[in-house]
């Protein structure tokens, strides 16, 4: 019988260890965008120089937040001292569960007359909830983002809101439209399965019409078009998504800054649910955003092509474009 030397054996033992490191840090990077391999899925949110990381799941979170706040009438000061508290209570994650029955995005208790577990589970009912009892705390506007976020919490660590404060007035800023330009982006894979391309009642394609769906539920009232029984046959550029019923436009008429920051807000929010509901491209104001590939490079200038329509039409700087997946 042949002896293999201890040291050969060491350095097979070793190779061996080598490769299967070597497969499982592959597998991380595939997994999380490190190294050569493509970035990750999440979303980003940079403003004045400071950046702010969320999975997908939090992103959506985030902008929802954002948006009831729109709807509500409420400021960016309260979207951030929403977030602060929800970054403290669940990391912006609807979580089933915490201490004694806390539950949700701001960990409500059912006990202490939030609503039930299966309303408090509804980020909705709870986001709308929070905002209730925030805009009964007089001055809240003017307060500490921690000890407005206390008095509606009334946590046993009163100060540790403050850890969240930098980050959720990043996110506040960007998905409010309080920064302009395309402060808040995602990176989505861009996959989706096929669907069916028939049209409903209004023109649009099941996609599309859960997107428009969605933006009346979220914000509430707002000019919507780019879409008409039978369909769109002329109007728009060759080849537009609006002609294949998959495209909604949001309007933000006359072109002003205040209605620049809502149609922001709009175009953030669309963006933090691209992957949830299969969103493909989002124009406004001069840029552009693409699921898939192109997505992490965020928002990019957008050149219309030539033509001699009104220039804050043909850079949508009226209204927010968004079109879905075929």
């Amino acid at each position: 019988m042949v002896r293999r030397s201890a040291g050969r054996v060491s350095a097979i033992v070793l190779i061996g260890v080598g490769a299967v490191v070597a497969v499982v840090a592959a597998g991380l990077a595939l997994l999380t965008g490190a190294g050569p391999l493509p970035d990750p899925v999440g979303c980003t949110a940079s403003v004045q120089g400071r950046e702010v990381t969320l999975s997908t799941e939090q992103a959506e979170n985030a902008a929802l937040i954002s948006a009831i706040a729109m709807k509500r009438g409420m400021p960016p000061r309260a979207v951030s001292i929403a977030l602060a508290t929800a970054y403290q209570e669940s990391k912006i994650l609807n979580i089933e569960h915490g201490h004694l029955d806390s539950i949700g995005l701001f960990q409500q208790r059912p006990s202490q007359g939030w609503g039930t577990r299966r309303q408090i589970l509804d980020p909705v009912y709870s986001i709308n909830k929070f905002y209730d009892a925030l805009s009964e705390v007089d001055g809240y506007e003017s307060m500490r983002i921690t000890v407005a976020a206390q008095a509606v919490q009334r946590s046993a660590y009163p100060e540790a809101y403050a850890d969240h404060e930098a980050d959720a007035r990043v996110l506040a800023s960007a998905l409010t439209g309080e920064t302009t330009g395309g402060r808040f982006w995602c990176t989505t894979r861009g996959d989706v399965d096929e669907e069916s391309d028939e049209l409903d009642d209004a023109g649009l394609t099941n996609r599309a019409a859960i997107v428009r769906e969605e933006l009346g539920n979220v914000f509430g009232d707002l000019s919507l078009g780019g879409f008409e029984p039978g369909g769109v046959t002329s109007g728009h550029m060759e080849s537009s998504a609006h002609y294949d019923g998959r495209a909604v436009d949001v309007f933000f008429r006359p072109v002003a800054e205040a209605n620049r920051q809502r149609g922001w807000e709009v175009a953030q929010y669309l963006v933090a649910q691209a992957d949830r509901l299969s969103i493909r491209t989002v124009i406004f104001d001069g840029k552009i955003w693409t699921s898939g590939s192109r997505s992490e490079q965020g928002w990019r200038d957008y050149d219309p092509p030539s033509s001699s329509g009104d220039p804050d039409v043909l850079a949508h700087r009226d209204h927010v474009h968004v079109d879905v997946f075929d």
